[in-house]
């Protein structure tokens, strides 16, 4: 049997997750997930990529608002509710969707604790952000994420990785929405349509992994791994996989402990990595 055993959302884009043991399926993703960013001057968005001490700001959810804290400069409350007037055109990678700013008071605590001028931006019910068209049905949107609501991964896959390495890592690495206990490493690579608590969910296309999984999310520390023992056997058209984007159809509540049913699975090569020698 599958199983989803852990859920994350991430509300402020490239800011620290938050494990949850239920979340609400919305429109664009799970709810408070990457609904809210940080850009630059050039209102283009920042990340971790560029700014590992990102890692290091830990966000809570509370009953009206999210609670953020850094250990050396206090803690600030963002409210859910903002004027929704001030509003400005945002850049992630090479979209460019509507987002509103939130507070120069909040501009300014962050720009403190990270060192780096940058304003909060909230991405208001007005704001819809199209996946790519490519791998996806018209209409499909998502948040702040990087081009998908969801990321899938298989805690075998993990597994298989960590076989291979000389000190385990741990799944925040990756930053997954869903986590799933059962079957075999990297079966998730080929699921096409999946169904959770009703919900349907279709894989859009395998992630793509960047310098941000070398980032250890408790000290900000960049090393190496995961990618160069990730680019021995998951290396595909120069793209270093791990993990599925997912995008859905209906809204409802994911809970840990839920089935996955796998309905079909991908044919088309692209889903598909050349199969290496698993160690023992």
């Amino acid at each position: 049997m599958l199983q989803i055993t852990e859920l994350f959302i991430y509300p402020i884009k490239s800011l620290a997750g938050i494990p949850l043991t239920s979340a609400e399926v919305t429109s664009r993703g799970f709810k408070h997930d990457r609904r809210w960013m940080l850009v630059d001057g050039q209102n283009r968005f920042l990340t971790q990529r560029e700014h590992p001490q990102m890692a290091l700001i830990k966000v809570n959810i509370q009953s009206d608002g999210l609670l953020v804290s850094y250990h050396a400069n206090g803690s600030i409350k963002i409210p859910f509710a903002y004027d929704t007037r001030s509003k400005h055109d945002v850049v992630i990678w090479d979209d460019t969707c509507m987002g509103v700013h939130v507070s120069a008071e909040f501009d300014e605590w962050f720009t403190t604790t990270l060192g780096i001028p940058c304003r909060l931006i909230y991405m208001p019910d007005d704001s819809e952000r199209e996946v790519d068209q490519r791998y996806a049905q018209p209409g499909m949107i998502t948040s702040f994420a990087d081009a998908y609501p969801f990321l899938l991964i298989g805690q075998a896959s993990l597994d298989d990785l960590n076989s291979r390495l000389s000190e385990p890592l741990p799944m925040d690495r990756f930053r997954p929405n869903i986590v799933l206990a059962g079957g075999t490493a990297f079966e998730e690579d080929v699921m096409n349509h999946i169904t959770i608590a009703g919900i349907n969910f279709y894989g859009a296309k395998l992630c793509a992994r960047c310098i941000m999984t070398t980032i250890d999310q408790q000290t900000g520390v960049k090393a190496k791994e995961p990618l160069k023992t990730l680019a021995t056997y998951r290396l595909k058209n120069n793209k270093i996989l791990f993990g599925q984007n997912l995008v859905h159809q209906g809204e409802g509540f994911v809970t840990a402990g839920d089935t996955l049913n796998v309905l079909s699975t991908h044919t088309d090569d692209r889903f598909i990595i050349e199969k290496k020698k698993s160690v023992s």
